[in-house]
């Protein structure tokens, strides 16, 4: 149904017109009681309207984003509409340009495809390993180019390999009969799409929910999750999680059927040697990435170096409140990832490996809804509207054990996933599991703020695990787009993955909660 409204203009219209009268509908409406102020109410009903839309995609997420602050201001949450734009000037915005502009730089000189081929050179000795080493590279590389750009560039790689190992004959379309797909054929390209999803989890430029968490915290408690301390979060999750969605997909789904990838591993070896020598640029471009990625870990260590470095060094380079070398009191730090990251844009051209049109060249569209998310989260949370709807949806699990908070937390994100882009529903559930930190904070036996962090680090954990259905995530879209992969090859298995990763999901964050995560996020 919402698909047909889409393709056309009077469906997007009336869409449009339901949100925008349903938004009227909340904020003139009765009042909606409890401690939800006017102001609150204005801000719910902004909500409403960007969730709907949202949801449906009728437009694009960054055009409704854009909406936001008019909105706001147009009901009188803010005198005026500069404190509405705020949110697209955060300082967070700016590191996810610059990991934007880092990633064209990789794939301008195919570094992230010589990655890749590399892997798949080396490891796939046989038809499950052929398949997990399309996974390991895919998701290594989701790390660090965004998971939608990493798809698009390791399907044609996959199925270039399928060629080889199937024959070209035998690579099936979606207009071929059920039967003649093969085993190798669906379990190779879901493991692209899947491998892509997990692997961005591992690093805080990975893929949007991440960010979103990351930005939204900041907004609203003024709470920093620097890069080395998401790895910490994330690549735990990445190193248990990826072999369980391979071993679901090769050994319980969709076994190989075939038995010798030699000619798929010459293959990727031929590729590979195709690329010739890195050129001087792309060694350059090689040189600047591992730079930052080694400073952006660096930068987490602070607390280590501490006692090794004077007072003043040390305030200057990781930051703090003392005296600095430069006669200044306090410092955000040189190694502040955020500045760490636009160091790389300026070392890019300086090097003579980018021009401008190169590195301009990004998903603005992410970007602009980052801030759009960012205006409706402040919003909220001057308002008081995230702690209201917050407590009604969760009022009922205060006292609950924790298994069960987290349990209720990940079905929740993933079933929405499922309905909606991962983007969306992390913009629209993170402020809400923000705004319950005081109301479990009892129950987890910690701070407000770590409750908080603690609900929204999962949720956002759990946005990239929704697997059955094309709509949920862009790596799903993808591979489901090239043509070479039914919906009913996704759902089969997607629907299992989604139950077993709930389950798997709950256990591990359960785990890292009691034992992990207090040591460096509250």
């Amino acid at each position: 149904m919402i698909q047909r409204l889409k393709q056309t203009a009077q469906g997007r219209l009336l869409v449009f017109a339901i949100a925008l009268v349903g938004a009227l509908a909340i904020g003139f409406g009765p009042s909606l009681g409890g401690s939800l102020s006017l102001k609150g109410q204005y801000a719910l009903a902004t909500m409403f309207f960007a969730a709907v839309l949202w949801v449906t995609g009728v437009v694009p997420l960054a055009v409704t984003a854009l909406s936001i602050p008019v909105l706001l201001t147009a009901f009188g949450v803010y005198n005026d509409i500069d404190p509405a734009l705020a949110g697209f000037a955060d300082h967070l915005i700016f590191l996810f340009v610059a990991g934007f502009m880092l990633a064209n730089a990789l794939q301008k000189y195919d570094i992230d495809r010589r990655i890749a081929l590399w892997i798949m050179s080396t490891m796939g000795a046989s038809p499950r390993l052929l398949i997990l080493s399309i996974m390991l590279a895919t998701a290594f590389l989701s790390m660090w180019v965004s998971n939608t750009a990493t798809t698009a560039m390791m399907t044609p790689i996959a199925l270039g390999v399928l060629a080889q190992v199937l024959g070209r004959e035998e690579v099936k379309e979606q207009g071929a009969e059920k039967e003649a797909f093969s085993n190798m054929q669906i379990a190779t390209l879901l493991g692209t799409a899947y491998a892509a999803s997990v692997g961005g989890v591992g690093t805080l430029i990975g893929t949007p929910p991440n960010a979103v968490v990351a930005t939204q915290l900041s907004a609203m408690l003024d709470y920093e999750i620097g890069f080395a301390e998401w790895l910490l979060v994330g690549l735990p999750i990445v190193f248990i999680t990826l072999p369980i969605v391979w071993y679901v997909l090769t050994f319980v789904f969709f076994p190989p059927e075939v038995d010798n990838v030699q000619g798929a591993r010459e293959e990727a070896r031929r590729y590979l040697r195709e690329e010739g020598d890195l050129s001087p640029r792309g060694k350059r471009v090689a040189y600047i990435f591992a730079a930052t990625a080694s400073l952006w870990v660096l930068g987490g260590l602070g607390t280590f170096i501490q006692p090794y470095l004077p007072s003043d060094v040390f305030v200057t380079v990781f930051g703090g409140e003392g005296q600095t070398v430069t006669g200044v009191e306090g410092h955000q730090g040189l190694l502040y990832y955020v500045m760490v990251g636009l160091y790389a844009i300026p070392a890019l051209v300086l090097a003579d490996t980018m021009e401008w049109e190169d590195l301009v060249d990004i998903d603005w569209g992410t970007i602009l809804l980052f801030g759009g998310g960012i205006s409706l989260a402040d919003a909220f949370a001057t308002t008081g509207a995230t702690e209201w709807i917050a407590k009604g949806i969760f009022g009922s699990l205060t006292g609950a054990p924790i298994v069960l908070v987290v349990a209720a937390v990940v079905l929740l994100v993933i079933f929405l996933t499922e309905m909606t882009s991962n983007t969306a529903t992390a913009t629209i559930v993170v402020p809400v599991l923000i705004g319950i930190g005081s109301v479990f904070a009892a129950t987890l036996g910690i701070s407000e703020v770590g409750s908080a962090v603690f609900l929204s680090v999962s949720g956002a954990i759990a946005a990239s695990f929704a697997f059955a259905l094309p709509v949920a995530t862009p790596p799903n879209a993808i591979v489901f787009g090239s043509g070479h992969l039914k919906q009913e090859h996704m759902m089969k298995v997607g629907v299992a993955l989604n139950l077993i990763m709930t389950v798997i999901l709950t256990g591990l964050i359960w785990v890292l909660f009691q034992f992990v995560w207090p040591m460096f996020l509250w």
